[in-house]
């Protein structure tokens, strides 16, 4: 049944049209509280969230343990420069490494963040005349002008040329493009190794694997933007693991700190000096509260087994997902990988996003057609079938 969607209020409304700046288009609900997969509105109405968080909150609304995490960390030291050590930045630095390549991190407060320090650190790491990096079709890197000129999506280009040059663009999959992109001004390779933005799409078999081969050969800089599949969001604790390709350089953000601002760009010892002092810095990056948060959310993982748990989700969603794909030819193709799911269809998405909305499901949609969920790992499977509930009934509907 279709329920009366409740607006936020006037005086809401008012406020923001009055104070905030509208760049960004807003839903018209105001929502005041998240606890798990579930979130409230001013009303006291909730919906089920399968997009919690933008991707940020993985370990779902306000989870216990990052909560106590920064209360503790909050009466004890909120924040200090970069200047000073930082034991808890330390601790948690270390625990990234122990779980990936046994890089360095350089901390900061988000993805595109730690995407232009990635950008800095290529062309800081290369002879000044190798400053060319090759980034990938569909992808999405960002909103800062470096992390834009690297998008190569047109439509995040308007109005703000030029862009920062350098920056190559290859079909996503295509080795024998990137091939023929690379010159003696190459530096790096950039690219997100499941594109979410894009659509949530996988790349083919064999291609990640290429990108290593061609960097190694060329003496680039092959550099994985997880920002969006890091910190378990896969099934693995990084995308790369999932694909046995090891980068140079990764970026992370989004669920690093439980739902905490947080970013982090890890890279080997061998390539960290280049990012030497006085050339980069976050004034923010690394404070104690995102330290606690990030140790938190690393060791809540661990504890309850949410690895194990969120390949289990995955293979729910993919089973009620691919068995609805068979029944309704408006469904064209269905993507899983781990907990980033997408289901692109043969209509606008925009409208399953609102009548979802309607029947109090939080969904997403991406290039136009594509339903994307990145569910938390805390999920059950009745919640699952709760949500693909929700969502048969709409696309039934529009498929009739």
């Amino acid at each position: 049944m279709t329920e009366t969607l409740t607006l936020a209020s006037d005086e809401t409304v008012e406020m923001f049209q009055r104070y905030v700046i509208p760049n960004y288009g807003r839903y018209p609900v105001n929502l005041v509280r998240g606890e798990g997969v579930h979130i409230w509105d001013s009303e006291g109405n909730r919906y089920l969230d399968l997009f919690p968080g933008w991707g940020c909150n993985l370990l779902g609304h306000c989870p216990p343990p990052v909560v106590e995490a920064i209360q503790k960390q909050a009466a004890k030291l909120i924040h200090v420069p970069n200047s000073w050590h930082i034991d808890i930045q330390g601790r948690w630095a270390k625990m990234l490494s122990d779980r990936s390549f046994g890089g360095q991190a350089f901390f900061c407060n988000s993805g595109a963040e730690a995407n232009e320090a990635a950008i800095k650190l290529a062309r800081l790491h290369s002879p000044e005349d190798r400053y060319k990096i090759i980034t990938f079709e569909g992808g999405f890197h960002g909103r800062t002008l470096g992390a834009t000129a690297a998008t190569a999506q047109p439509k995040y280009h308007e109005g703000l040329g030029p862009l920062m040059a350098g920056f190559q663009y290859a079909p996503f999959g295509d080795l024998e493009a990137v091939q023929q992109l690379i010159d003696e001004h190459t530096c790096a390779i950039l690219v997100e190794p499941i594109q979410g933005e894009g659509g949530v799409r996988i790349p083919p078999e064999g291609f990640l694997a290429g990108l290593r081969s061609l960097a190694d050969k060329h003496d680039l800089l092959l550099m994985f933007d997880e920002v969006q599949t890091g910190c378990g969001r896969t099934g693995e604790w990084f995308a790369y693991q999932r694909f046995g390709v090891t980068p140079d350089v990764m970026t992370l953000a989004k669920a690093i700190c439980g739902g905490v601002a947080g970013g982090a760009m890890l890279t080997t010892p061998e390539i960290a000096p280049s990012l030497r002092p006085g050339m980069h810095a976050a004034t923010f990056g690394g404070n104690p509260i995102a330290a606690a948060a990030g140790i938190a959310t690393l060791e809540m993982i661990e504890n309850e087994g949410l690895l194990e748990k969120a390949q289990e989700i995955s293979r729910g969603f993919q089973t009620r997902l691919e068995s609805l794909a068979e029944r309704l030819p408006i469904i064209r193709e269905v993507r899983v990988a781990g907990l980033m799911i997408g289901v692109e269809l043969a209509v606008d998405g925009a409208p399953v996003v609102a009548a979802c909305l309607e029947r109090k499901l939080l969904i997403n949609c991406t290039q136009g057609n594509v339903i994307r969920f990145l569910p938390a790992m805390t999920m059950t499977l009745e919640q699952v079938e709760e949500g693909c509930d929700v969502v048969a009934e709409v696309l039934e509907g529009l498929a009739t």
